[in-house]
């Protein structure tokens, strides 16, 4: 049987929107609880957030948002198909909803994109990292073409295609967030083949839908990983039968586990642009941080072998 070696990154969401959660974020990368970060550029404490990153070597890349407050492209902040009647994103549904009907332009989803982009070098000093999308909207139709040219534009190898093993069974999750992760999984199965063709890579393992906020625990955590890993080297080992012995002991598998830790926005602080929501000022994001500290997940890793790095480690 394949025994697979583990490179496990953690990534903190949302790095950059309040000054509370860059606090709860930088606290848990020092706590070696999280290995690398996503950077909001229109958050309001985005800039923080960078000299945060710099003065502690944290690994960062980009949190592209399309759907919560403000554009940074100045050209789109009136009169664009991204904006609502009180000029700012459609919001996660109403983005999609939007979508949907065929209302918004992939030229300023583009725009948008890589104004983004700019701003990140321009906040961090290079390129991000990797790339992934707020409230997954990179996976969603038409936005996963336009997403994925931007990334091979700028050279940016890496980001999240958010399908879970084991999702399905996950029965404490209520109705109809699996019914919005479900729709997620499978824009996210359309996708595959679109990121591929453009020559972008992501974790082999993805986690963080089940273990997201209030369903965050040790034991929810260890048994994704463990689930997981058990599905992958499964598969493997039916592939690499035809391989000699030595290359069969050389395979690592990476797993990227999203996070939102930190400590509970207090309003009127916060947000990307019109003020922070019910997400942020949740008490769900200190049990995070909470969890992702818990030495007993310290101690697991340890005992799994399993080796906490960034994508730009890959």
């Amino acid at each position: 049987m394949l025994q697979a070696r583990v490179k496990l990154i953690v990534t903190g969401d949302d790095f950059g929107y309040c000054p509370r959660r860059n606090q709860g974020i930088v606290e848990c990368f020092l706590a070696g609880a999280v290995s690398n970060v996503s950077l909001m550029v229109n958050g309001s404490a985005a800039p923080a957030a960078a000299q945060l990153a710099r003065r502690h070597n944290i690994p960062i890349g980009l949190h592209a948002n399309l759907s919560e407050g403000s554009p940074v492209c100045t050209a789109l902040k009136k009169n664009s198909s991204l904006l609502n009647k009180d000029g700012f994103f459609h919001g996660k549904m109403g983005f999609r909803t939007v979508l949907a009907k065929g209302l918004l332009k992939m030229s300023e989803v583009k725009q948008e994109l890589t104004a983004q982009v700019d701003l990140f070098r321009e906040l961090t000093g290079h390129v991000p990292h990797h790339m992934d999308g707020h409230q997954h909207v990179h996976v969603l139709p038409e936005v996963r073409h336009v997403f994925a040219q931007v990334l091979e534009e700028y050279g940016i190898k890496y980001t999240r295609v958010p399908i879970e093993l084991g999702l399905h069974s996950c029965e404490w999750i209520e109705p109809p967030l699996m019914d919005f992760y479900l729709g997620v999984e499978k824009d996210s199965l359309d996708t595959v083949d679109v990121f591929t063709r453009h020559g972008i890579r992501w974790a082999d393992i993805y986690i963080g839908l089940s273990t997201m906020g209030k369903n965050m625990s040790v034991s929810n955590i260890q048994s994704a990983i463990d689930t997981a890993v058990a599905a992958f080297a499964t598969k493997e080992n039916s592939l690499m039968t035809q391989f000699s012995p030595q290359h069969q002991q050389g395979r690592t598998v990476t797993i990227e586990l999203m996070v939102h830790p930190g400590y509970p926005t207090i309003p009127p602080v916060g947000g990307c642009g019109e003020g922070p929501d019910d997400f942020s000022q949740s008490w769900e994001r200190l049990h995070e941080l909470q969890t992702l500290m818990n030495p007993e997940l310290q101690s697991y890793y340890k005992t799994r072998n399993i080796q906490l790095c960034a994508f730009k480690d890959l």
